[in-house]
């Protein structure tokens, strides 16, 4: 069944609309049959620095820094001892690959009238060079980074943003993330909350959920009947 009431649809960025393993698959020549495990254990770290600074009341560090944290201690756990290869690894995250269906997606959306956005932990930095990257400018309205309110997600403050910049009540929003705590998050907020499942996960033992859930961002137009 559509979702009913939706004026903007708005996208999680890392995991959604762009591949995370992507930076460390392109390393696998260096990585030497590692590339998977650095890809898992960089992106859990990751987002589990994002969570932990937020709690313990830490200045904020945006999330190129977390990123960049992340990644030091994936190649300290996995015994990788190479500057290049992290330079390497943080300049290849800036360019990180778009899933193959997620411009074809957003054209879709943008033709049929729809506000579309990304609202991402990620610095602006970080997205406007994927989002240039990919060809995805065009296809948004707006991209918008926690670097506005100093906090990552899920803190309900960081979900405001997209109601704020565009205009459009809790309710009014189609939120679409691969991250089942992102859609916990968002749906206690009051997002309508689609969740691209591609791994066939569980569903997050959290309070909230998703309202539907998609294998491929292919999938989203028909729920938003387009």
């Amino acid at each position: 069944m559509p979702l009913a009431g939706i004026k903007a649809c708005v996208f999680d960025a890392y995991g959604t609309l762009f591949d995370v393993a992507a930076a460390a698959r392109r390393c696998a020549d260096a990585l030497g049959g590692r590339a998977d495990d650095l890809a898992a254990l960089w992106r859990t770290k990751q987002l589990e620095y994002t969570w932990l600074r937020s709690l313990m009341g830490t200045p904020y560090r945006d999330f190129w820094q977390v990123t960049g944290d992340g990644l030091d201690f994936a190649m300290a756990r996995l015994g990788v001892a190479d500057a290049a290869l992290r330079g390497r690894l943080m300049d290849l995250y800036l360019n990180l690959d778009a899933y193959p269906d997620a411009k074809e997606t957003l054209k879709r959306l943008k033709g049929s009238g729809m506000a579309t956005a990304i609202l991402s932990n990620g610095s602006a930095g970080m997205l406007g060079a994927a989002t240039t990257t990919a060809g995805l400018c065009k296809l948004l309205d707006r991209v918008l980074s926690v670097d506005e309110v100093d906090i990552y997600k899920p803190h309900p403050s960081v979900y405001q943003l997209a109601c704020d910049h565009l205009g459009v009540a809790a309710g009014e929003v189609c939120f679409v993330s691969s991250n089942g705590w992102d859609i916990a998050g968002a749906s206690w907020f009051g997002f309508q909350c689609v969740w691209i499942n591609r791994a066939g996960q569980p569903p997050e033992r959290l309070p909230g959920g998703a309202q539907a859930e998609i294998r491929a961002l292919a999938d989203l137009p028909p729920l938003l009947g387009l």
